[in-house]
């Protein structure tokens, strides 16, 4: 029946997804940049790395927008129309979170403290990971429908899923690791910088995470 779909449906809604989180993932890319940059002080090249990722995020949302309004309310394919959306939304709000690790990092001017680069930037390169894991996912979405959820194809998903999680678990470590770091510098600190500091890494850990919910919304997806 999943087969039939397939054949049949002609203005898939799959690719406009596939483009949506590749434009998450350029995003996400971007943060690297903005903290090298901020560790320099910097503080141009942290606005203009800023700027590419406020541009990337409005990119992501225009397309988010236009499946929105475009996707039928009656939509004729092998899952709910309700789920669709919700893996669109779990995509779209890593997009967010790396806007608001840089609106924070911009926001304050802040300098990235020498003694946290080295972790800092290993728990972005978890959370960039954890983003690419969620995309080769979705990119697999059209190959899934072709292949009615069944097969080598399912058991590729199930993998680059089961990834997702271990790269999750890694960060979260990571971020432990993180904070431990921070505590034995922050009396070298002001204070209100030090509470904004556990906030970024807080939010960095948080991509990884929303990567993972993006793959249990994909999960979801497929098993209706």
């Amino acid at each position: 029946m999943k087969n039939y779909f397939a054949r049949i449906f002609g203005s898939s809604p799959v690719a406009p997804l596939q483009r949506h989180m590749e434009e998450v993932v350029e995003c996400v890319d971007v943060l690297p940049e903005l903290f090298r940059a901020s560790t320099a002080g910097e503080l141009q090249r942290m606005r203009d790395a800023h700027r590419q990722i406020v541009s990337r995020e409005h990119r992501a949302d225009r397309i988010k927008k236009e499946i929105r309004s475009q996707l039928p309310p009656d939509l004729f394919m092998p899952w709910d129309r309700r789920d669709f959306l919700e893996l669109l939304r779990a995509q779209d709000r890593i997009a967010n979170k790396s806007k608001d690790i840089a609106g924070l990092m911009i926001g304050r001017q802040m300098q990235w403290p020498e003694a946290l680069v080295e972790p800092t930037l290993r728990m972005l390169d978890q959370g960039m990971e954890a983003t690419r894991q969620a995309m080769l996912a979705v990119r697999e979405l059209e190959d899934l429908v072709e292949t009615g959820f069944r097969g080598a194809e399912l058991e590729l998903v199930e993998s680059l899923l089961n990834k997702l999680d271990d790269i999750e678990a890694e960060t979260d470590r990571s971020q432990i690791e993180l904070r431990s770091e921070l505590f034995q510098i922050e009396r070298e600190l002001y204070a209100v910088d030090v509470m904004f500091l556990y906030q970024i890494i807080e939010a960095i850990g948080s991509l990884a995470d929303r990567a993972q919910q993006t793959g249990a919304r994909f999960q979801i997806l497929l098993a209706r």
